[in-house]
C-alpha cells in the first residue's frame, strides 16, 4: 500500500530557508516527512523537498557531525523497521564490507582517473591510483584522516563547507569531482555546483549519489523510507529536480543507472560540464 502524505501550506519566516533551487519561499509542508521538530517542505514553485530548518554549519561540525549521528539513527531503525527491513539492512552492509572494491573500480570507468575532489570525502580513502585525491570535509574527526591519506598520494583534503571550499581550489584544476552522498547535505546547492564548474577543466565530470525521492520504495514506505535522515539530509532530489539545479549551474545529466531508477532508492548520474 502507498504511503498518503497530509500538505499544509506554509510561507517561511525571514529565519528559514528558501529553496535551494528556485529560491521560493512558498512551500508545502509534508507533516509525515517531519520528525523531532525537523520540517521538510516541497517547494511550491520548482517540487524541490528539502528541509526548511537545518542545523548550522557550526553545528553539523560537533553536534550533527555525520559519524555521530549515523550510529544514532541506525539503532532507531533498527528499533522501529520490521523483520524483513532489518534483515535487508543488514545483507546491505555486509555487501558493502565485501565489495566495496567494486564501487572504486566504477569511479574509474566512469571518471577516468586524474586529478578529482572528493566533497564531503569522509576519511578520505575512497579513491586510488589512477586519481590524485584532494577532499573536503566538514567533521574535524574525519578531515584529519582524509588529509593525511591524500597527502600521501599527491594531494591534500580541506576542512570548511564543501560550498565555501570549493572556492579555494583555482579555476580548472580538476579532471573531474566526486559527490557521493553528499549533496543531500548541502545547505547551498547552486553556490557549490558553480564553485564545481569553476575548478573543473573544459567537460569535466562530477558524479553524483543522491537519495532518490522519486522511487517506488519511498512511495511505499513513506516515513520509514531509507532515504530520511535527521537532521543531515537537506534535500531530496528527483531526477527532475537534480537537472533543474544542474541546469542552472552549467551541467549536463547522464544517468547512470537508468534501468534501474524506478526501483533504485539512489540517483546515480554524471553532471557533464557545458562548452561555454
Amino acid at each position: 500500500m502507498i504511503a498518503t502524505v497530509e500538505h499544509t501550506q506554509v510561507e517561511f519566516p525571514p529565519s528559514t530557508r528558501a529553496c535551494p533551487n528556485c529560491e521560493g519561499t512558498a512551500a508545502t509542508k509534508l507533516p509525515q516527512y517531519c520528525r523531532d521538530g525537523w520540517d521538510v517542505c516541497a517547494c511550491d514553485a520548482c517540487g524541490l523537498v528539502f528541509l526548511r530548518n537545518p542545523p548550522d554549519y557550526s553545528e553539523l561540525v560537533e553536534d550533527f557531525a555525520w559519524e555521530k549521528t549515523y550510529e544514532a539513527e541506525a539503532a532507531f531503525r533498527e528499533k522501529r523497521n520490521s523483520l524483513p527491513r532489518r534483515l535487508n539492512s543488514r545483507f546491505r552492509k555486509w555487501q558493502n564490507r565485501h565489495f566495496g572494491k567494486r564501487h572504486v573500480n566504477r569511479l574509474n570507468r566512469l571518471l577516468g582517473g586524474g586529478a578529482t575532489l572528493d566533497i564531503g570525502c569522509g576519511s578520505g580513502d575512497r579513491m586510488g591510483p589512477p586519481f590524485t585525491p584532494y577532499g573536503i570535509e566538514l567533521s574535524k574527526a574525519l578531515h584529519a584522516q582524509a588529509d593525511a591519506y591524500m597527502k600521501q598520494h599527491g594531494g591534500e583534503c580541506l576542512h570548511a563547507p564543501g560550498a565555501e571550499g570549493v572556492w579555494m581550489f583555482p579555476a580548472g584544476k580538476f579532471d573531474s569531482v566526486i559527490m557521493h552522498s553528499y549533496l543531500e547535505h548541502e545547505v547551498e546547492v547552486l553556490k557549490t555546483l558553480r564553485g564545481c564548474h569553476h575548478c573543473l577543466k573544459p567537460g569535466g565530470k562530477i558524479f553524483v549519489r543522491v537519495p532518490n525521492y522519486a522511487s517506488l520504495n519511498r512511495r511505499i514506505a513513506g516515513p520509514t523510507w531509507c532515504g530520511f535522515r535527521y537532521p543531515d539530509h537537506v534535500n531530496y532530489f528527483t531526477l527532475q529536480t537534480l537537472r533543474d539545479v544542474a541546469d542552472k549551474t552549467g551541467f549536463d545529466v547522464k544517468l547512470v543507472n537508468r534501468f534501474s531508477l524506478w526501483f533504485n532508492d539512489n540517483i546515480h548520474a554524471l553532471l557533464i560540464k557545458k562548452d561555454t
